[in-house]
C-alpha cells in the first residue's frame, strides 16, 4: 500500500479502535454491575460510572498508541491471530503500567478492580474481531481486482524493470500496470495518448537513467492533463516547487499533484455526497413520481435518458437524466450545429426545438437532473464538481489543458451553475470556472456552492 494511503487507513483504524476500547470498558462496567448480585466472584455494589471517567480519558487516546507501538497495525495481512493476541497482551500490560503509575504518583483511585480485569478480555475480543473483518475486506478487495488503480510506468526499460522488481506482491494487488512508456525513445504524444486511452490517474516515472529534460517534459504533459505524476526521487538532490513526498516500495517519491490530496476532507466530501444524495432522493420522491408520469404521458420514448459521459480522468460512465427531448434528439443535433451558441466543443442553443413541452418544465426546474443522484450514490459523480460532458464532446477538446477539468469527479452543480450557467458562452470561461473550483477546493467551498444552488434552482436562473 502506498505510504499516504497506509497512513490514512492507520488513522481510521486507530479512531475505530479507540471507540471499541471505550465500548469494551463500558461493557466491563455493565457486566460487573449486573453480576454484583448473581455471580459469586463479584462481591458488593459498584460505584457509578462517572467515577471511572479518568480511566476513559487515559485509555481512549493511549490505547491505540500503545497498540501501534506493539506493531498491532503493521502488516495485518501477514500475521496470525496468535501474533495479534500477543501484541494485545503486551499492550494490556503497558496500559496497566500506565494506570498503575497514575494511581501511585497522582493518587487516583481505581473504583473497581473487577472492571479492570474484565476490560482487557472484552477489548481483545472486539479488537481481534475488528481486525479479522478489516483483513477479510482487504483480501476480498484484492481478489476482486475491481479496486485496482490503473497506472502507467514511464522511463527507460532498465529503470522500469528495476522498479517492477522492487514492488512486492501486496502492492501489486492494488495497482494494474496498463502500459509502459520509454520516454527517451517514444514521443510524449504517445504518453498523452496512453493517458486518454486507459483513463490513467497516476503515472510513475522511473527516471534514473533518463535525461532530466525528457522527464520534465513528460511531467509537464501530466500536469496539463491533471494526472498525478510520481517521480522516483532518490537521485534528486534539489527541491522542486510545491512537490509532495510519498514512497513506493521503500523508495522516496516526488509527487506533482494538481488536485486535492487524499485527506479526511475528501472522506467527508464523499460522506456528504452519499448521505446527501440518499436524503435528496427521499425528499424529492413526489417530484420523481410527477416527472415519471409526465414524461411517460407527454411524449413517446423511455422515461430515463442514458448517455455516456466523461468521469474522472475521462473514464466513461452512464449518466442518467429524465428525458426532456424527443426520441431522435441526438440524430437531429447535426442539423442544428450551425445555431450553436457556445464556443468550443460543447453544443447549446436557446429554445432548442428538440425539447418537449413537459421537458422544458423539467429543465426550468432542474428536475431532469435528479436521476443523477443515483450516479452520486454509485460514486460516479459528486454533488459538487465540474459538469460531466458527453464523450464525443471531450474527444473534440481543442486545448489539452481543458482536460484538467476531468481530474476530479464530475458533479451535479458547480461554479458554472451558480454564476449564470447559460450566460457563459465561451467554453474557455467555463473551463476557467472549473479550474478555479479545483485549485481552491475545500469542504467550505462545496457547502457554499450547494447553498448558492438552491435559489438558482428554485428561481430557474439560467435554465433552458
Amino acid at each position: 500500500m502506498l505510504r499516504r494511503q497506509h497512513e490514512f487507513s492507520l488513522q481510521f483504524q486507530e479512531i475505530v479502535d479507540g471507540i471499541l476500547i471505550v465500548l469494551a470498558f463500558w461493557l466491563a462496567f455493565v457486566i460487573r454491575s449486573l453480576g454484583a448480585d448473581t455471580l459469586f466472584f463479584f462481591d458488593g455494589p459498584i460505584p457509578p460510572f462517572n467515577e471511572f471517567r479518568w480511566l476513559l480519558f487515559l485509555i481512549m487516546p493511549f490505547g491505540p498508541i500503545v497498540l501501534e507501538l506493539q506493531g498491532f497495525y503493521t502488516a495485518p495481512l501477514q500475521k496470525t491471530a496468535w501474533k495479534s493476541l500477543g501484541q494485545l497482551g503486551r499492550s494490556a500490560f503497558w496500559l496497566a503500567v500506565l494506570i498503575g503509575g497514575c494511581v501511585v504518583f497522582l493518587k487516583l483511585a481505581v473504583p473497581s478492580r473487577a472492571v479492570l480485569l474484565l476490560f482487557p478480555a472484552i477489548a481483545a475480543v472486539l479488537l481481534l474481531l475488528r481486525e479479522q473483518i478489516t483483513n477479510g475486506l482487504l483480501r476480498r478487495r484484492a481478489r476482486s481486482g475491481r479496486y485496482r488503480e490503473d497506472i502507467l510506468l514511464a522511463g527507460l526499460p532498465i529503470d522500469v524493470a528495476q522498479l517492477r522488481k522492487s514492488i512486492d506482491a501486496a502492492q501489486m494487488d492494488e495497482m494494474n500496470v496498463v502500459a509502459e512508456i520509454d520516454i527517451e525513445h517514444q514521443p510524449i504524444s504517445e504518453l498523452v495518448e496512453a493517458l486518454h486511452r486507459h483513463s490513467i490517474s497516476r503515472v510513475i516515472f522511473a527516471g534514473g537513467h533518463s535525461h532530466l529534460n525528457r522527464v520534465q517534459e513528460a511531467i509537464a504533459a501530466c500536469e496539463v492533463e491533471g494526472v498525478e505524476a510520481w517521480l522516483i526521487a532518490d537521485f534528486i538532490k534539489t527541491s522542486i516547487a510545491q512537490p509532495t513526498f510519498d514512497s513506493l516500495a521503500g523508495r522516496p517519491m516526488l509527487v506533482f499533484r494538481t488536485t486535492p490530496d487524499l485527506s479526511w476532507a475528501l472522506l467527508v466530501k464523499s460522506l456528504i455526497d452519499r448521505v446527501g444524495a440518499a436524503l435528496l432522493l427521499v425528499a424529492t420522491l413526489p417530484l420523481l413520481v410527477v416527472a415519471v408520469i409526465g414524461t411517460r404521458l407527454s411524449s413517446r420514448g423511455p422515461v430515463i435518458f442514458r448517455q455516456l459521459r466523461a468521469g474522472r480522468h475521462g473514464r466513461p460512465f452512464q449518466m442518467y437524466k429524465f428525458r426532456s427531448m424527443v426520441m431522435d434528439a441526438e440524430q437531429r443535433q447535426k442539423e442544428l450545429e450551425a445555431h450553436n451558441q457556445m464556443s468550443g466543443p460543447v453544443f447549446k442553443i436557446d429554445d432548442d426545438p428538440r425539447i418537449t413541452k413537459f421537458g422544458r418544465w423539467l429543465r426550468l426546474t432542474s428536475i431532469d437532473e435528479l436521476p443523477q443522484l443515483v450516479n452520486v450514490l454509485k460514486g460516479e459523480m459528486s454533488l459538487v464538481g465540474p459538469r460531466p460532458l458527453p464523450i464525443y464532446e471531450v474527444e473534440k477538446f481543442e486545448n489539452t489543458a481543458q482536460r484538467r477539468r476531468l481530474s476530479v469527479r464530475p458533479g451535479l452543480t458547480c461554479l458554472w451553475q451558480v454564476r449564470g450557467r447559460n450566460k457563459v458562452r465561451d467554453f474557455q470561461d467555463w473551463v476557467r470556472l472549473d479550474l478555479e473550483y479545483i485549485d481552491n477546493w475545500s469542504i467550505w467551498l462545496d457547502l457554499k456552492i450547494l447553498a448558492q444552488t438552491v435559489p438558482v434552482v428554485l428561481l430557474g436562473l439560467g435554465a433552458r
